[in-house]
């Protein structure tokens, strides 16, 4: 059974997106040479990876084993690489870093500049992820670090509170919400909603909870940025969700109104996380302490 680095890394691209020709996009194959990867790798094991459907490709219990192992095996490599580039070009490390939306668009971005300015030497390949799926992925050794909802880890996962960020209804400071001292995300399902991307962590958080109550939420427009929703909210256009600290923040200099939702899993607390601190890389230790000293300030 022969499976190179190049047929590992196109099945994880096709498992992520359920896709083989999204996979193969990108990894910048052609259909065919991707699906042909595909089969000679069914053809070695002797058994399916993947359940093709009109609708995109699922994986086989023998597909979810390869991508569990795969993971691992890009990771240790790409690990690998960068602690044997210190050689050659002066690096100390990578570190791999898992997100949810909340963290990456409103709290990491000042961290990790002054993080990467005080350690030159160490690069960072950052991800978004939902809290859930973090965990998963911290714990399978393919991430070195997340921020993620203290309430969707497990365990096994060791975690350092970081901040608190709750969510927010956001609504035109005219509108007869605008005044409530907070709302459910049930009072809110017969409005248009301002959305984020389909693929942002958030978004698929917010909806998941809307189908669980019966609901698909009614998209009016969907926008890349918290401040975007924002901005559309305010000309009336629909209503939104974003994190506490994106709305307090626009509602300085837009005419907004943010209420809390009372929603529990709308209650977040953010916590940096880790599979476990001692076996990290020293560079993934460096940045868990970085962390760490910007959540005390």
């Amino acid at each position: 059974m022969r499976f190179d680095l190049t047929d590992l890394r196109l099945f994880l691209h096709v498992a992520d997106a359920c896709s083989i020709t999204h996979g193969a996009e990108k990894s910048n194959l052609t259909l065919s040479s991707a699906s042909g990867r595909i089969r000679a790798m069914e053809e070695a094991l002797g058994a399916p990876l993947l359940a093709r459907g009109r609708r995109g490709v699922t994986l086989s219990p023998a597909g979810q084993c390869l991508v569990d192992h795969a993971r691992l095996i890009i990771r240790h490599v790409d690990r690998m690489r960068g602690e044997l580039g210190t050689f050659a070009r002066g690096f100390a490390g990578s570190v791999k870093l898992l997100s949810n939306t909340a963290a990456l668009e409103e709290h990491l971005p000042r961290v990790l500049a002054a993080f990467l300015a005080a350690n030159p030497t160490i690069s960072l390949d950052l991800e978004e992820r939902e809290s859930a799926d973090i965990a998963t992925v911290l714990a399978s050794g393919a991430a070195d670090v997340g921020i993620a909802s203290i309430a969707a880890l497990p365990d096994g996962i060791e975690r350092f509170p970081f901040r608190d960020d709750n969510l927010f209804a956001i609504v035109p400071r005219r509108d007869r919400a605008a005044g409530k001292r907070s709302l459910a995300l049930a009072d809110l399902v017969d409005r248009p909603f301002i959305a984020l991307p389909r693929e942002s962590a958030l978004q698929r958080h917010v909806s998941g909870h809307a189908a669980r109550l019966g609901v698909n939420l009614r998209i009016r427009a969907r926008v890349a940025s918290f401040d975007s929703v924002c901005r559309m909210v305010e000309t009336g256009a629909g209503v939104g969700i974003i994190p506490e600290a994106a709305a307090k923040r626009c509602r300085r200099s837009m005419r907004i109104a943010a209420v809390k939702l009372t929603d529990p899993w709308a209650e977040r607390h953010l916590a940096i996380c880790v599979k476990s601190l001692a076996t990290l890389p020293l560079a993934a230790q460096h940045l868990v302490a970085h962390l760490r000293r910007a959540a005390a300030n």
